[in-house]
């Protein structure tokens, strides 16, 4: 006997059993043929092993929308650094270099200029009453960033760094980190420099 007529979307198992129940389906209305396809998919997926548990399915979903906002942030600070005020930023710009530039154009911020000892000059960001510490930990985060940036690099330990060095400002140690840079005299664009602690 001639099969009958089934649509491309219905499977056809074979004669007999489940495979007759799903060539009637289409003549059984639409409810009928949602509830087969999904006896089907249970059927397909009851020897595909343990079902993956709720909560991890749960930290996927949300790593998977944290990427996400990840990469829009990225892409909306992109467009932001086309602006005229902020064309200097590098292209991975974060947050913290863009409230920095727009602190610097609002005079919240000023620049120094610390000078390595290799003669390379490093421009850091602070807001204006910043302490010595602050330039410290402003000096580091710059470095970190470049060097993240440039695939990684030299691993510094800052901790032998400040053990070695002084920073400097017109022959004057920066000696307490507490004290304001104002206080030594420190304005914007202003030079400070590294040089080697004397062996005691």
């Amino acid at each position: 006997l001639p099969q009958p007529y089934l649509p491309r979307d219905v499977a056809h198992v074979g004669a007999g059993g489940a495979g007759e129940a799903v060539a009637a389906r289409p003549f059984l209305g639409h409810q009928h043929i949602a509830a087969g396809r999904a006896e089907e998919q249970h059927r397909g997926t009851a020897g595909a092993g343990p079902p993956v548990p709720a909560a991890m399915a749960a930290e996927a979903e949300e790593e998977l929308a944290h990427a996400e906002v990840l990469e829009l942030f990225q892409e909306a600070l992109a467009r932001l650094v086309q602006d005229p005020l902020l064309c200097d930023l590098p292209p991975q710009v974060t947050a913290e270099e863009i409230g920095s530039q727009v602190a610097l154009e609002y005079g919240q911020a000023m620049t120094v200029r610390v000078c390595k000892a290799d003669g390379v000059i490093v421009p850091v960001v602070v807001v204006q009453n910043a302490s010595v510490l602050d330039l410290k930990k402003a000096l580091r985060r710059h470095i970190q960033l470049r060097q993240a940036r440039q695939g990684g690099g030299q691993h510094l330990s800052w901790k032998y760094i400040w053990r070695t060095y002084h920073l400097t400002y017109n022959g004057e140690k920066l000696s307490d980190d507490r004290k304001k840079l104002r206080e030594y005299g420190i304005r914007n664009r202003d030079e400070v420099s590294f040089i080697k602690k004397l062996r005691k």
